[in-house]
């Protein structure tokens, strides 16, 4: 992916996508708890922290630029999402843009929630 691509991504609204993430998950019987437990773990951002993220469309660069903590084991997930491997992704804002949908990508896929949250 090259970088022009990018920005495209990080002025997506957070709000446009989050409900996706729900329906694919939601297909394969996980739960928007779930979903949500995982955006917590990855950013620490919270419940209230995300409806107002919602409330206000924030886009995906403010979003992560403006989490409170992203967790200090993010450099535990790895593998391909939308063709690429994360851990070689250049671009720190696109890399956990994709560490996120790798984790959905995980939750849809079954695996347990202890081993998506790295634990």
């Amino acid at each position: 992916m090259e970088n022009k691509n990018y920005e495209r991504v990080f002025k997506m609204s957070f709000a446009g996508v989050y409900p996706h993430y729900i329906t694919k998950t939601e297909k394969k019987g996980r739960t928007k708890e779930e979903v949500d437990e995982i955006i917590f773990w990855l950013t620490g951002y919270n419940e209230k922290d995300l409806h107002k993220i919602l409330n206000n469309k924030t886009n995906f660069r403010d979003f992560f630029e403006q989490a409170p903590q992203m967790n200090p084991n993010v450099s535990l997930i790895k593998g391909v999402i939308c063709g690429y491997r994360v851990e070689e992704i250049e671009d720190e804002l696109m890399r956990n843009v994709r560490y996120l949908d790798k984790l959905i990508d995980e939750l849809a896929k079954g695996k347990p929630m202890d081993k998506i949250l790295r634990k």
